[in-house]
């Protein structure tokens, strides 16, 4: 059992995530309670003495968002008024991430925003998983730990998918990096998938880069929303002479049409993490399968509060 004042809060959005990870650390729940006012405001209650203790705050901005959001905020907000000694921002899934740059005129940077709310909160750290676009780290002026569920997913793609029989697949250009550091250390080959629109309207053209032909492939996508990306994706791997196709991703956020999508396309299995909980078409759904991120986070929380290096866990 750890020693010292080290205390995890849930928010509402990773409730049962947060409790493995207190059993991994061998260390109870936070006390708190989250109410709302009949107008639906948020009102958070801490109930018992944090005073001095390294306090870590874990919640997912995943959707609701909005809700989720204020949620974190308010609860670092109450920690800080109750004399925390620091308190660490556990975020798995960053939600706005995508909104990382103006994209248009007169346009929000909203990943910046949310930033500067838990920051203005009295968050002392952050810690999350895949960020979207990794210059978000630099958004905040409080340290930031960034882990990748790298070491998670590899451990099933090398159990599951041979590296002499696979290929490794980007569904896009802004994904290659990332399936380039998969594909080094799985042992296996690479390919990526090129979207063309030739015209307002017309359908994308994919092209594929690289050889699928008779081997397994494992498309590699940080988030996967409507899914829109991964089952054009395996159409065109499939008609490339893919043997067959699955998918990794570490934020299931399946939204929209996901699941649907998911259930006619060719791809055979899709495995997420619990950084974002699955809904209940989600769960559902056979083709889905979740790895759990909690013994990643633990260790990382465990270091953290010891102050010892977190980059250790990197793979």
């Amino acid at each position: 059992m750890l020693e010292g004042a080290l205390k995890v809060f849930a928010g509402s959005s990773n409730p049962e995530l947060t409790r493995r990870i207190c059993e991994n650390l061998d260390i109870p729940l936070g006390d708190a309670t989250l109410t709302r006012f009949s107008d639906g405001e948020l009102y958070v209650e801490i109930g018992e003495n944090v005073r001095n203790a390294d306090i870590f705050v874990v919640q997912s901005t995943s959707s609701p968002a909005n809700d989720h959001i204020m949620e974190l905020v308010i609860m670092i907000d109450a920690l800080k008024r109750s004399s925390a000694s620091s308190i660490c921002a556990v975020i798995p899934y960053y939600g706005y991430g995508r909104q990382d740059r103006k994209v248009a005129p007169r346009t929000p940077i909203t990943a910046k925003l949310v930033c500067d709310l838990i920051e203005a909160a009295g968050a002392t750290r952050i810690l999350a998983i895949d960020l979207h676009a990794g210059q978000i780290q630099g958004f905040f002026d409080i340290p930031f730990d960034h882990l990748f569920a790298m070491p998670v997913l590899l451990q099933d793609m090398w159990a599951n998918h041979p590296a002499e029989e696979t290929v490794l697949v980007s569904p896009d250009a802004g994904g290659v990096e990332r399936a380039r550091a998969y594909s080094k250390r799985h042992g296996s080959g690479l390919a990526i998938i090129d979207k063309r629109r030739p015209k307002a309207n017309v359908a994308e053209v994919l092209n594929i880069i690289g050889e699928v032909d008779g081997r397994d492939a494992v498309l590699i996508d940080d988030i996967v929303d409507t899914a829109g990306t991964l089952t054009n994706a395996a159409t065109a791997l499939l008609n490339k002479g893919a043997r067959r196709v699955v998918a990794y991703a570490t934020h299931g956020v399946l939204s929209g049409p996901a699941i649907q999508r998911l259930e006619e396309s060719a791809i055979e299995k899709v495995v997420v993490t619990d950084t974002v909980p699955l809904n209940e078409k989600a769960r559902e759904c056979k083709k889905i399968k979740v790895l759990s991120v909690a013994p990643l986070l633990s260790k990382a929380l465990r270091r953290i509060h010891q102050g010892d290096s977190v980059s250790s866990l990197f793979v």
